[in-house]
């Protein structure tokens, strides 16, 4: 098939691509979010092809993959007229739990017809009011990096981008407390300064942004993963955390409790707790790698890369018949 998409989210998009399919991605200049084209940081293959708006028109698509809503009017004037949905099948995919008035939260297509609503987890499902809309689940799937975990450096390892804005989303007021557990790595974009606006010194909290090729490496030296992160769907460097080996130590919300099993880490509602359990992995690395080697287990059983492109593949099939 031809599939449109936008480049919206860069880990999520590496995994989708591995499928077997041409996937059309919108170039602009500038490189703007309607048109990001290819991704600088992430390794895609040659099956991703960058369109302009301009040779949209002419191209056959199969089906268009929509993940926001002005999308719509995107995909229909840049497909010269074809709307979808109508002319083109269309799968929405949403990324993110609800934001407002959880849980009457409405989605954006819960009046829609003609469309295929899926989420990349249960929560998300449970939680957005979808109304009429035809929904589906489908599981992230992650492009293994290998069992790459050394635990060497004791120091925890945080994922977040824009943590100062986020802020309470991400958990960013708890980093320091935390830091006082256990000195805190942590990678993303827009972390500069980090420390300085917490308030505790550089070394307890360093931050840089990495490409993925050598995030993982680096993630993977720190002794566990802490996810502090309050309101998300399911952090993908969490899943990826979990497929180099690494334990984890997460707040017990979202959709945290059902990725991350017993033994594969903590998880809490206590901050105090979480604590505890770094502390715990710098004092005993050994118990750190064994319940590691759980996570990556459990990790490759629910997340792998198969199952994901085999959902995949059953929903498009449907939609576009």
């Amino acid at each position: 098939m031809n599939i449109l998409l936008w480049h919206v989210h860069g880990s999520w998009t590496t995994a989708f691509v591995q499928g077997p399919h041409t996937y059309l991605v919108p170039v602009l200049p500038g490189w703007g979010p309607d048109g990001r084209g290819r991704a600088q940081t992430f390794s895609w293959p040659d099956t991703v092809r960058e369109v302009t708006p301009e040779q949209l028109g002419d191209e056959p698509v199969d089906v268009v993959l929509l993940q926001r809503p002005e999308e719509f009017a995107l995909a229909e004037r840049w497909l010269g007229g074809r709307r979808p949905g109508r002319d083109v099948p269309v799968v929405y995919l949403e990324h993110n739990a609800p934001d407002g008035n959880v849980p009457d939260t409405r989605h954006p297509c819960a009046d829609r017809d003609g469309l295929t609503l899926v989420h990349v987890t249960h929560f998300n499902r449970l939680f957005w009011d979808s109304g009429r809309a035809r929904t589906e689940v489908i599981e992230h799937g992650i492009v293994d990096p290998g069992h790459l975990y050394t635990g060497r450096l004791p120091r925890a390892a945080v994922v977040v981008n824009e943590p100062v804005r986020r802020a309470r989303y991400t958990g960013t007021d708890l980093l320091p407390a935390l830091s006082d557990a256990a000195p805190l790595d942590v990678f993303g974009m827009r972390t500069e300064g980090l420390a300085a606006h917490l308030g505790v010194p550089e070394e307890r909290c360093r931050a840089r942004d990495l490409p993925q090729r050598d995030l993982h490496a680096a993630m993977a030296e720190r002794r566990l993963y802490l996810h502090p992160v309050r309101w998300t769907s399911l952090g993908l460097s969490l899943l990826e955390a979990m497929h180099l080996g690494m334990p984890v130590v997460a707040l017990a919300t979202t959709e945290a409790v059902e990725a991350v099993p017993a033994g594969a880490g903590t998880l809490s509602t206590r901050p105090e707790v979480l604590a505890a359990a770094a502390r715990r992995y710098l004092e005993e690395p050994d118990a750190a790698a064994e319940d590691g080697a759980r996570a990556r287990q459990a990790a490759l059983e629910r997340y792998g890369l198969k199952r994901f492109l085999d959902d995949w593949e059953r929903v498009l099939t449907e939609v576009r018949s």
